[in-house]
């Protein structure tokens, strides 16, 4: 009996880990974007799942210029102190995988590429394009290959020809790179990968040698969350820019309309929404005092009518200041000119002409209520001597005047006091009628 017991227990535990093998599988994430902090968290959150699983791999498949050089490292480090394999796929053909993408690269446990993709330029880019001391440059230069040297020598790659994309700035097609042995193979599809892979070791991070068989495993997609998808689109520099401006030209709508409130929740959620994204960037404060100073120009050239160089200087200050906006080491994570003329020529147009109509408005008489009365003509009803009654606008009032009026005179109103009108006699030139000839 208790044989019987014993043989059924072995029997449901190898069905249980057999089945817990069966379920293992390929977590597949696609990252097809600059490197930037959404980029990490995709890409950490993705490995942590794996783990959790028990996956057999992490298949990432990358297409990217570059990216920010401290989200590359958080990346680099997590891949490297990944319990389950990572494998990076630079795919599909006419990818790469530049810049801070090199370095994901070569971190990986195993790297591959697709027909026609290309990878390196690992040079680091100072931020801001400014010009920088030798000793500050050779600083940078040398960190930057420092942990090139470090990943590559650890995944058993030629460190030599690594080093080279960060020094010189070198590039290479798929063929190149596994001819130098920066990368693992060159294969066509994901089966073509793992069919090739079928039965070869490779060394992990710690040393271990590790052999996978992921021909036929189910490959399982992994995607951004709802978060993850709309902060990757909001740090688009360009939305951010776009977001800023219409930000601020909703406020400025309404201040000049008090109440609005449509405008001002607009004004305040945009702003507040690129304020959010461009913290996570790389942004430059000055550049957001070029903005503030080109709504400055603006509102002086609807004051001192400049016929339109306030204007003019307000555009391309909004220009520039869109451009400069977000300090990024690659033109993909900067404001592009096309974005910062096509959002600050119709602003600057628009904004110049309201605030126009706003001062005008703000300089026009008053012609409606009690204020409207002042400077208009009515009739004496009673002798004014001072104090009397007049006819104004359809309406009997009190009047006073400062000369003795006759009932029946034309009288001007002069001011508004309440509900006394203070006014003066009107002199009235009587012309002859023209004589009609028969």
């Amino acid at each position: 009996m208790n044989n019987t017991v014993s043989r059924m227990l072995l029997g449901l535990l190898a069905i249980f880990i057999l089945s817990s093998v069966s379920r293992a599988q390929i977590l597949k994430i696609v990252v097809n974007d600059t490197i930037q902090p959404i980029t990490e968290e995709y890409i950490s959150r993705a490995i942590d799942e794996a783990k959790r699983r028990n996956d057999q791999a992490v298949l990432i498949e990358i297409n990217t210029p570059g990216g920010l050089v401290e989200s590359t490292r958080q990346i680099i480090e997590k891949i490297t102190n990944s319990s389950v394999p990572v494998i990076l796929y630079v795919t599909p053909s006419g990818s790469r995988a530049a810049s801070a993408g090199f370095f994901i690269l070569e971190s990986a446990d195993i790297a591959a590429m697709a027909p026609g993709s290309n990878t390196g330029a690992a040079h680091p880019v100072i931020l801001g394009g400014g010009k920088v001391d030798d000793v500050m440059k050779e600083k940078i230069e040398n960190d930057a290959a420092a942990l090139m040297r470090s990943v590559a020598a650890r995944r058993g790659r030629n460190v030599e020809v690594a080093e080279s994309t960060v020094r010189q700035s070198k590039s290479f097609t798929e063929q190149e790179a596994l001819s130098q042995h920066l990368i693992d193979y060159v294969a066509s599809s994901e089966e073509d990968l793992f069919r090739q892979m079928e039965g070869k070791s490779f060394k992990r991070f710690n040393g271990k040698d590790v052999t996978l068989k992921l021909s036929g495993q189910p490959i399982a997609p992994f995607g951004m969350t709802l978060k993850e998808h709309i902060l990757s689109y909001l740090m688009d520099p360009n939305i951010a820019f776009i977001l800023l401006a219409i930000g601020a030209l909703a406020l400025y709508a309404e201040f000049n309309h008090p109440g609005a409130v449509v405008p001002g929740t607009v004004g305040v959620v945009f702003i507040l929404i690129a304020a959010f994204a461009l913290n996570l960037l790389p942004t430059r404060f000055a550049a957001l005092a070029l903005i503030l100073g080109a709504f400055a120009l603006f509102a002086a050239e609807a004051k001192f009518a400049s016929h339109g160089v306030l204007t003019i200087g307000g555009i391309v200050l909004l220009t520039l200041g869109g451009l400069l906006l977000v300090d990024s080491p690659i033109p993909e994570m900067r404001v592009h000119l096309l974005t910062a003329l096509a959002v600050s020529i119709p602003l600057g147009l628009i904004t110049a002409f309201l605030m126009t109509l706003a001062l005008k408005a703000r300089r026009n008489k008053v012609v409606t209520g009690v204020e409207g009365l002042a400077g208009e003509v009515g009739v004496a009803q009673t002798a004014l001597s001072p104090g009397g009654k007049v006819f104004v606008h359809g309406e009997l009032w009190d009047a006073i005047s400062t000369h003795d009026v006759p009932a029946g005179q034309p009288v001007v109103v002069r001011r508004v006091d309440g509900l006394l009108l203070q006014v003066e006699p009107l002199a009235i030139t009587r012309y002859a009628p023209a004589s009609v000839v028969p």
